[in-house]
């Protein structure tokens, strides 16, 4: 996610009928699990190929009743636009509307607003990416892991303990225990058993600056994997990595955008109980100041790599999970996503392994507080809902004639 503050509130209105949505509702068809087959994700036993997006608020906006209907709007709008994968966050750790708020206790009202998120996803035909935890302190995050910890009388030296002391981990697994058996209250099914998820993360951009490498990293996906997949082995599970690099193949560093953050995108996604890769991507934050056409380039080659090492080493899908372009920077955000758009599509055509791509991120109407400058309201900007929707076509479109005999 892109670290900085929200402000700025956005002051254009939807300019036309866009933003009641057009498209009848498609719900999730029981029983129809995403699942992966070689290097690509199969749905119903064809192709899956997909444009979705973030929307990291949906369960903190919905656990206020009278606020549920900016999930619907935005919901609706993006199925409307094609859009079939959200990837949202399952974890609020203390503060604000907490779903958990001290270890154990947990918020019914703020699950129930998951349940409702869930159950919207499922009556529009939208797949989602749940989250369990936070690297950055945003809703909690490891930071709050380690005060609670504190609190309770352990010591623990810094934040990146998280990965390694046994309370941490303990507080850690009782959470995605304690989310993947949710008996959602309005569907009345089981989380673990909703097709309408179509994969757990097990954390949004984890990284350690005690240990670069990505070993430790390591151990604790192996181990949080293991732990998940005990829980529930229908669902696809992913990491929720940004994609840097690590020690393992040590000529890969050079890809980075000039720096380690201790995980390692090829071990960490080698291990068996990960379904496929990710990466994110934010150029004008990592390449600050360098011109469009030098940021587009990395960008270019920062997928590129991925997706060869996806496809010949890891031997599984990639999904580039966060991407986007600030409203506040230099150039031009329509273009920067044409590019993104035409390479994740030039990829796609390569065997499906590069799946899709989830833009950061969409919000409904009246959400101002929340613009991060990334904020993209579906219908407000119609240049930018045209290219949204029509690579969301174009992939769909290719899943299909993958489908049919050549």
């Amino acid at each position: 996610m892109p670290r900085n503050n929200w402000s700025s509130p956005l002051t254009t209105e939807c300019p036309g009928s866009y933003c009641g949505g057009v498209r009848p509702e498609v719900p999730v068809p029981a029983g129809m699990n995403t699942g992966v087959k070689d290097t690509h994700f199969e749905l119903n036993g064809s192709p899956f190929l997909f444009n979705g997006f973030n929307s990291y608020w949906l369960m903190h906006v919905a656990a206020e009743p009278t606020e549920r209907y900016k999930v619907t709007e935005v919901l609706k709008d993006a199925s409307a636009a094609g859009l079939s994968v959200c990837r949202t966050w399952a974890f609020s750790d203390g503060g604000d509307r907490a779903l958990r708020i001290s270890p154990g206790v947990y918020d019914e009202r703020v699950f129930q607003g998951l349940d409702f998120v869930i159950s919207e996803a499922k009556k529009y035909g939208v797949r989602l990416i749940l989250s369990f935890v936070n690297q950055w302190n945003d809703f909690g995050g490891k930071a709050q892991y380690v005060q609670w910890a504190r609190n309770a009388g352990a010591y623990i030296s810094n934040d990146d303990d998280f990965y390694t002391h046994p309370l941490l981990k303990k507080y850690y697994k009782n959470h995605i225990e304690k989310v993947i058996t949710r008996l959602n209250s309005i569907t009345r099914v089981a989380y673990k058993d909703d097709p309408t998820i179509m994969a757990w993360e097990l954390m949004n951009e984890p990284r350690d600056q005690a240990d670069y490498s990505g070993k430790t990293v390591n151990a604790w996906v192996q181990e949080m994997a293991s732990f998940v997949k005990s829980l529930d082995n229908k669902h696809l599970l992913e990491v929720g990595m940004e994609g840097f690099y690590g020690d393992s193949i040590p000529e890969r560093k050079s890809v980075n955008p000039g720096y380690q953050v201790g995980t390692d995108y090829i071990s960490n996604h080698l291990i068996n109980e990960i379904d496929f890769a990710t990466i994110h991507a934010y150029t004008d934050q990592w390449l600050s100041g360098q011109s469009d056409d030098a940021q587009f380039a990395w960008m270019e080659r920062w997928i590129t790599n991925h997706w060869q090492d996806a496809r010949t080493i890891l031997k599984k899908p990639l999904v580039l999970a966060e991407f986007g372009k600030s409203s506040r920077g230099q150039g031009s955000r329509d273009t920067f996503m044409s590019n993104v758009y035409r390479n994740v599509y030039n990829l796609a055509k390569e065997g499906g392994t590069m799946a899709g791509s989830l833009v950061w991120q969409l919000m409904a109407h009246g959400m101002e507080n929340y613009d991060d400058g990334y904020c993209i309201v579906l219908g407000q900007n119609p240049s930018t809902t045209q290219i949204i929707s029509d690579q969301a076509h174009v992939m769909a479109s290719l899943a299909q004639s993958f489908n049919q005999p050549h």
